[in-house]
């Protein structure tokens, strides 16, 4: 391991002291490295990739009633554009009113969604908030993403991504 070289050096004209040079072997130690680097690489954590839970509805059996009280539909356009109404907006007999809005934190979507999240918590004492968010064809994904943090800064529980329909699409042109 580690060695101290004796041999004398030079010639013998003068009595100086003899400088000894030591050798270190440095192959266990490098071993030994190896061996605890790979150990920590083995037994380490690695970090868990964060994921969001997605709940798919069950393809048999009626789908699930929604009171369109607790409902608020999101239509993504394009541009960045986002068109709202309250409930589902199924009933022909009373078509929604369409309203319109920005990402804007100020007078934007998020002030309808608190709003909405209120108005459902005051009339069933409960936070039953469902909100239907439906893409357009020329919006682009940015705006979904958007739009699922909006669901995750307001604590909404409640939402999915639904197909548009031609009429919906529509409010865009």
């Amino acid at each position: 391991m580690a060695e101290i070289n004796t041999a004398t050096q030079g010639s013998k004209r003068g009595t100086r002291s003899n400088k000894k040079s030591t050798r270190v072997d440095m192959t266990p130690m490098v071993d030994l490295g190896f061996l605890l680097i790979t150990f920590f690489m083995l037994t380490t954590t690695m970090a868990k990739p964060k994921t969001m839970d997605l709940i798919m509805p069950k393809e048999d059996g009626d789908p699930m009633s929604l009171p369109a009280k607790k409902a608020l539909t999101v239509i993504l356009g394009p541009d960045n554009r986002i068109a709202w109404y309250e409930g589902i907006g199924d009933d022909p007999a009373m078509p929604p009113q369409v309203h319109y809005s920005t990402y804007a934190n100020r007078n934007g979507i998020r002030d309808v969604i608190i709003a909405k999240k209120a108005a459902v918590y005051e009339a069933f004492h409960k936070n039953e908030l469902m909100v239907l968010i439906k893409a357009d064809k020329a919006s682009n994904y940015k705006n979904v993403v958007d739009m699922m943090d909006e669901m995750l800064i307001n604590k909404v529980d409640r939402y999915a991504m639904v197909d548009i329909n031609d009429k919906e699409a529509g409010y865009f042109k």
